[in-house]
């Protein structure tokens, strides 16, 4: 609780593992335009009064302009140091879609890639979900909670 008796919580967020049609291995990341910078799977805040996967699905389109059907609630990730700004908990989506990303919003570009050859390193804990869902597709095994 703060000083002024209001609770401090977490902020929701939710993050889309995107898989392209046309592209198998590959995954889409956008390179962030605001802090910190980098690359990203794309995602963001949930606004008050919506739902997680239709957050997902209007930062899918905000930040890709993709239409994206969600396919798979992946996992939850909330190490408190898991973003610089602040403490967030992400509801991870695996999504499908087809077309060609266009980098929006706040997204400065799109890649599409295999997680392997990504040009740079990935902000927050992505390169963790990544390597979890990297696992998930090869053995069929979800992460496991973490502390």
């Amino acid at each position: 609780m703060t000083g002024d008796g209001e609770f401090k919580n977490p902020k929701p967020t939710v993050d889309i593992l995107i898989e392209l049609d046309g592209h198998p291995g590959e995954l889409v990341f956008i390179e962030r335009g605001n802090e910190p910078k980098g690359l990203a799977l794309p995602g963001g805040f949930v606004d008050d009064g919506e739902w997680v996967a239709d957050a997902a699905i209007r930062e899918a389109k905000e930040e890709t302009g993709l239409d994206v059907e969600l396919i798979e609630l992946f996992h939850v990730y909330s190490d408190p140091a898991r973003d610089p700004r602040k403490h967030t908990v992400s509801t991870v989506f695996i999504g499908r879609a087809s077309g060609t990303p266009v980098g929006a919003d706040d997204a400065e570009r799109c890649i599409v890639c295999k997680p392997d050859a990504l040009p740079a390193r990935l902000v927050f804990d992505h390169a963790l979900i990544v390597a979890d869902y990297i696992a998930y597709k090869l053995r069929g095994v979800r992460p496991p909670p973490r502390r």
